[in-house]
């Protein structure tokens, strides 16, 4: 048998970073302000349920849009030479090495108003809002997770054998159908580790629709600003927001492995 040691280090660092924050979060959930059992929190959180709904129809909207804009994307790319592959893949990465916030500050600076966009749009006499709103919002979300749908999705393509597509095609296949039978069906693993990476954080994240939103703000806005002055309700709605992407999660790898079946 091979020697579990090494991994001592990573369970350790799981427990403590992970584990043991997770127990707390769920001990400040279930109990009140003397550390009694209730369920008090759980109707405190109830109070934002119109945000959290809020939060999962922009994540779901971003979503979409993130899969619609990688998967011709991935698909072109996947078509391309092994160094050109490298060469893009490694020019989409490169706003990843910047931080987070200073990409979001980067879109403020676009969208505001008198904004190098904003003027623009008024040369051509249209006046329109550019932040402050949730199309604001669904643009910094597709802008910081749409790599994280190229990537699974070109992964995934990319070892799509050519030689099947040709004998489609040979075999009287339009387009159509060629995307259909082959492309498609070979693809959707990539789609479901796309879709569970951009739908997850999307759905839990925040500082975007603070900085984007103007005063529509995100479920996990909410938990930071609640839990400062209140770690019982703030916890509550974390663990709401836990169980939803948990049942999310699993919903996605049961369709993968009834796909992987089929397939």
């Amino acid at each position: 048998m091979k020697s579990k040691r090494p991994a001592i280090p990573y369970l350790g660092w799981m427990l403590v970073f992970t584990i043991v924050p997770l127990l707390m979060v769920i001990y400040f959930a279930f109990t009140n302000d003397q550390g009694q059992f209730s369920l008090e929190p759980f109707k405190n959180a109830s109070v934002y349920s119109e945000v959290f709904l809020y939060s999962l129809g922009i994540a779901l909207i971003s979503t979409v849009i993130c899969l619609v804009l990688a998967y011709p994307l991935a698909y072109s790319i996947s078509r391309c030479s092994e160094r050109a592959q490298s060469m893009i893949i490694m020019f989409l990465m490169v706003p990843m090495w910047m931080n987070f916030l200073l990409r979001i500050y980067a879109w403020v600076l676009i969208l505001q108003n008198y904004g190098p966009l904003d003027m623009i749009l008024n040369f051509f006499g249209v006046d329109v809002t550019l932040i402050g709103n949730s199309g604001a919002v669904i643009v910094g979300m597709v802008y910081e997770f749409l790599p994280f749908m190229i990537l699974p999705l070109h992964a995934v393509m990319s070892k799509i054998d050519p030689s099947l597509i040709e004998a489609a095609q040979d075999l009287g296949c339009s387009g159509f159908h060629v995307f259909s039978k082959v492309i498609f069906p070979l693809s959707v693993p990539g789609i479901i580790s796309g879709v569970t990476m951009v739908f997850v954080p999307t759905a839990s994240t925040f500082l975007v629709a603070q900085y984007l939103g103007g005063t529509q703000f995100m479920i996990g806005d909410v938990i930071e600003r609640v839990f400062q002055s209140d770690h019982n309700t703030g916890s509550a709605i974390a663990v709401v927001l836990m169980i939803v992407i948990l049942g999310f999660l699993v919903v996605m790898n049961r369709f993968g492995d009834k796909e992987a079946v089929n397939g």
